[in-house]
This record gives structure tokens, C-alpha cells and sequence, in this order.
């Protein structure tokens, strides 16, 4: 499958425009990821991509999410590797690759960086900076959607708490006029 082939069954599955803009997020910050660790990006910028495929489907049943999306993905060619991540990030299987473990920490990472940049006086991605970011992660009150404990997560990545979020920060920034930030 081509990334043109996924940005199509995002557009067509999702038409919340911040759950997009959430799977574009995630597909940056899994590209650079994969670079970084020397893997291909392609297969990590689609599980990113695809992630939240079925979240509109799923949002009442939780438990169904990412299972719902492997559905929808069978028959289509993607690699294996793909699927189980897709799956890890939301628990449905057990984390083991390199993939996996980006994937369940930089989902709530976007959403956290997102929140950061609205909180931010430039309401801008270009304004964040590390500092910025770790006084807002240590409110558990703001953005209490985004798991510390997945995040922090990044660990078994080989990073730190600040390589992590300045990571997937820079990742983002590449791609801010998309998000609109």
C-alpha cells in the first residue's frame, strides 16, 4: 500500500478533521522515529498513518479499536509488522518490536505537543520549546488524556523523557502548516 493509498482510507473513515490531523501527526513523527533508529520510515510512517483508522467506528467500544482497523486492513497488502503495531497501540496485542513501542508512545505524544501548542502564547508549534513542554507533563491535570505512563514509555526506546518529546516536537514541526499549527 502507497501512503496516497492510506491518506485515502483516512479521508474516507475519518472525517473528524483533528482525528486526521492527529494520524498525520503520528505518521511524522513515526517517519522521523524510524530514521533516527535506522529503520525504513515507509512501514513506520503507515502504521502511524493508519493507527486511529476505526476510531469513528469504534468510540463507543473502545475495546474493538485498532481490531476493527486490522479488519479493515486485511487483504490489503500491508506487512505484518504493520498490523501488530497498529494492534500494540492500543494494548489488543502485546508491544515486541521497535514499531510497536513508538507507536504506543507517540500516539499520546502528539496529542500532548498538540495541547502544549495551543496552551502556547503563539498558539504555534515554532514557539515550543523542551521546557516549555516538561512544566505542562508534569500537570496531570492538562491533557490528561495523553498517558504520561505511555509516553514515558519511550525508555524502552533507548531515549529519554527530553530526547522523546524533542524528537517527536521536531517531527511535527516539519509538517505545522497541515496541522494548522
Amino acid at each position: 500500500m502507497t501512503r496516497e493509498q492510506a491518506l485515502e482510507l483516512v479521508e474516507q473513515h475519518l472525517h473528524n478533521r483533528n482525528l486526521v490531523k492527529h494520524c498525520l501527526a503520528v505518521e511524522a513523527c513515526m517517519r522521523d522515529f524510524a530514521v533516527h533508529f535506522g529503520e525504513d520510515p515507509e512501514p513506520w510512517g503507515l502504521a502511524g498513518l493508519l493507527h486511529d483508522l476505526d476510531y469513528e467506528y469504534t468510540v463507543a467500544t473502545p475495546a474493538a479499536h485498532a481490531e476493527k482497523t486490522a479488519e479493515m486492513l486485511a487483504g490489503l497488502g500491508l506487512d505484518d509488522a504493520i498490523l501488530h503495531a497498529i494492534k500494540a497501540h492500543n494494548l489488543r496485542v502485546e508491544p515486541a518490536a521497535r514499531m510497536d513501542h513508538a507507536l504506543l508512545t507517540i500516539d499520546p505524544a502528539s496529542g500532548f505537543i498538540v495541547a502544549c501548542a495551543l496552551m502556547h502564547p503563539d498558539r504555534k508549534l515554532a514557539g515550543l520549546d523542551l521546557a516549555f513542554m516538561k512544566k505542562r507533563f508534569k500537570e496531570k491535570s492538562f491533557a490528561k488524556g495523553a498517558s504520561r505512563e505511555q509516553m514515558e514509555g519511550c525508555t524502552r526506546l533507548g531515549l529519554s523523557l527530553d530526547e522523546f518529546l524533542a524528537l517527536c516536537l521536531a517531527a511535527m514541526q516539519k509538517i505545522s502548516a497541515p496541522l494548522g499549527l
